[in-house]
């Protein structure tokens, strides 16, 4: 094995408070300091928006619906990832049968697909289908897409007044809650601030909670300038945590009413060059490790999470064939998963996933692989691990003996943190979160925030709400709201909106000369929630064993280095679809497949990347020295060895057409590691016809919002004379 570096995290104690007047708790329950301080400010009139930035682990759902459990009060809880609202749900339909409050909280959970299957099977329309889900219901948990594309009027049909959905959900409503809020990036936020503006300027005051370990200082300081009336509830700095050295500590804490949140963890940091593989050929040279852990410990429970989709496909193969014998089940759990593997993978003894199951999902494990892309990620993974003493196994309550994390990292963040002059961290020391956390961020890969997102395409979002509230229908009612959304926007974001009409007109114009047909892809990539993707295909995975799962999206760069596919026709996939659906009752939604770029047979994964490129046919140094975002037609892709069956065919519809993109005269891995660039950044190299030989491509393209992203960055590639520099 290769050298391990160990240290210890020492356990998380939080302060419970004695029960604040009115409050109806279950029997020898008592609140967090957190909490109740969550709740106080949640009533308090003079305040907008809470930002509780409480540990991992420490019962920030309780905070959030806490005053919904109470009695006559609703919210909207809004999650990045389906995995979560699932967990979710579970958890609130938990605090309802231990709370019994007197009016039992309904409570319903909406996703996109929920929503598509549930207005095929009523007849409806999704606005219909939406204002029946979400009416007299005091919980109701969704993601943050759906609430975008409410308040956008994607919804409802022409000649509907823009307000007919909205006006009436953000009435009903008392409380939205933003949780795992630190995982979006400035197109998000974005996006949530116009939709706040919104609520704030046509309804009475409403509530706005966002729950995160991690906040965004950004978004509190545009808020605040928006004239929001913030306040953070964060017990780090009250000091509402104690981390303790010996358990006689711990437990005299308890008997003062202190609260364990997490466990003691012993974390191992093993250094790997950085390579495609180099976790995976760790993990399986490693493979007794695992297996020991099992044995030693029995009643273990595990969590491997990945970065790539393919690696966690085939360690899961890999893994079953090894613990198999020994009666472990290994559940499987990424973007690929069928909705049944999901949920059975968190019941199972070792699970592999991706980053599906790092957003918030409440693990009851005691052992934990990760590897990590950035320091924010590093953190949000480790804190999957110690929340919790025991789970439930066929009826019987199985303890956890202890905590242990190996963390599959570049060596160079070993040598920063255990090698050389500084040593911010001893092999064999014991630390506290709060240290270990600042010392992780300040060492390891920090992304970028985009902060000049906000200033650039911000404002393209309120001008389309803007545009909306100058309905015929809604007109006269919203005249004042119209003048006051204006203003704040213009604040918040710091420009006008003239002159982000000026320039969505613009674009409007160039792709009509462009492609002679009306629309206007860049606006409208601006003001989408998490952007176009004009890569993703339809796949049909031959490796799921669910039929009704098997129909999946996946965008083409990842299809092409990764899959053996086979092509298919858009035809026969959704008549397989249709066929599936009606053989199998299970009702299945197809709307992600209206705008595929193509469509797919998986047939398995590869043991190999395959190397492929897009290309230009003509000369991309004038698009590159436009520096802006533009949308561009005759982009194509190639492959050298083993061409796909079937990439002409891709390559020739790709070619038509228009991709929101930005092109610059770099590598790739150039301006990945110059501009600190999040792992799922969609930009990849291109060649043109002067360069299509060349072994490294001379240009990087970036599609949908990483184009809009990279755009507030590109400026520090440029100066007079062409020259790089950097800022």
């Amino acid at each position: 094995m290769t050298e391990a570096y160990k240290i210890t995290l020492k356990p998380v104690y939080s302060q419970t408070v004695p029960t604040p007047d009115g409050v109806k708790l279950p029997k020898d329950w008592s609140l967090s300091w957190h909490q109740a301080a969550t709740l106080e400010a949640l009533r308090d009139p003079n305040i907008d928006v809470v930002f509780n930035t409480a540990m991992t682990g420490d019962g920030k759902s309780l905070a959030a619906y806490l005053e919904v459990l109470q009695g006559e009060f609703s919210a909207i809880g809004l999650y990045p990832t389906n995995e979560l609202a699932r967990d979710q749900e579970t958890q609130i339909r938990g605090y309802v049968d231990k709370f019994q409050p007197e009016n039992q909280p309904r409570v319903v959970r909406l996703s996109g697909a929920d929503l598509e299957i549930y207005a095929e099977n009523e007849g409806l329309k999704k606005g219909a289908a939406i204002a029946t889900l979400t009416n007299q219901r005091e919980a109701l948990l969704t993601n943050p897409d759906i609430f975008h594309y409410l308040h956008r009027g994607a919804y409802i049909i022409h000649g509907d007044s823009p307000d007919k959905l909205w006006g009436r959900i953000d009435k009903d409503f008392d409380l939205f809650i933003f949780d795992e809020f630190h995982v979006f990036a400035a197109p998000q936020i974005a996006s949530v601030i116009n939709t706040m503006l919104l609520i704030r300027c046509t309804n009475r005051r409403k509530k706005f909670l966002f729950l995160s370990a991690t906040p965004d200082t950004n978004l509190i300081g545009r808020l605040e300038k928006a004239g929001f009336s913030c306040k953070e509830i964060d017990p780090l700095k009250q000091n509402k945590y104690q981390f303790t050295d010996t358990q006689e500590q711990g437990q005299q804490l308890q008997t003062q009413g202190w609260r364990q949140v997490a466990r003691i963890i012993t974390l191992n940091f093993i250094p790997l060059k950085p390579s495609f593989k180099a976790s995976e050929t760790w993990l399986k040279e490693n493979s007794d490790l695992i297996l020991a852990q099992f044995q030693q410990y029995p009643g273990s429970k595990g969590a491997i999470i990945l970065n790539s989709i393919a690696a966690v496909k085939r360690l899961t193969q890999f893994f079953r064939e090894i613990l198999q014998p020994y009666g472990l089940k290994v559940g499987e759990n990424t973007g690929l998963s069928g909705k049944g593997e999901k949920e059975r993978s968190l019941a199972a003894d070792l699970v592999i996933g991706t980053s599906t199951i790092d957003v918030g999902v409440d693990f009851k494990i005691n052992f934990l692989i990760f590897e990590s892309s950035d320091a924010g990620n590093f953190i949000q993974r480790l804190g999957r691990l110690g929340r919790h003493d025991e789970y439930e196994k066929d009826g019987q309550i199985v303890k956890f003996d202890n905590f242990t994390a190996f963390s599959l990292v570049p060596n160079f963040l070993v040598e920063r943190l255990f090698k050389g002059d500084t040593l911010p961290l001893a092999v064999n020391s014991i630390c506290d979160r709060p240290f270990f956390h600042n010392t992780i961020t300040e060492n390891y890969r920090q992304i970028n925030d985009f902060r000049g997102y906000y200033r650039r395409w911000g404002a393209v979002q309120s001008f389309w709400l803007f545009y909306q509230l100058s309905d015929r229908t809604i007109k006269q009612q919203y005249a004042q709201s119209r003048d006051k959304f204006q203003e704040a926007c213009e604040q918040v974001f710091e420009t006008s909106l003239k002159s982000a009409a000026g320039r969505v007109s613009g674009w409007a114009k160039d792709w009509q000369a462009l492609s002679g047909k009306s629309g206007n892809p860049i606006a409208e990539d601006a003001a989408s929630f998490r952007g176009s993707s004009p890569l993703q295909c339809g796949l049909y995975d031959l490796t799921e064993e669910n039929e009704a799962d098997r129909f999946k999206t996946y965008d083409l760069p990842g299809i092409l280095g990764n899959l053996e596919i086979e092509m298919w026709t858009e035809a026969a996939f959704i008549r397989t679809l249709k066929e599936t659906a009606e053989r199998t009752g299970q009702p299945i939604a197809k709307g992600r497949f209206a705008h595929c770029l193509a469509f797919m047979k998986l047939r398995s994964y590869r043991e190999e990347r395959l190397n492929w490129k897009f290309t230009y046919s003509g000369n991309l140094q004038p698009i590159a020295d436009a520096w802006k975002v533009q949308v561009l037609t005759g982009v194509e892709i190639w492959q050298a060895d083993n061409p796909l069956p079937g990439l002409r065919e891709i390559s020739k519809h790709l070619k038509k057409k228009g991709l929101v993109c930005y092109v610059i005269r770099r590598p790739v891995a150039e301006v990945r590691m110059r501009l600190r660039l999040p792992m799922n950044f969609q930009i990849y190299g291109i060649s043109d016809q002067y360069s299509f030989h060349d072994a490294t491509a001379p240009y990087a393209i970036a599609f949908g919002h990483s184009a809009l992203l990279l755009d507030t960055l590109a400026y520090t590639f440029k100066s007079k004379g062409d020259e790089i520099w950097i800022a």
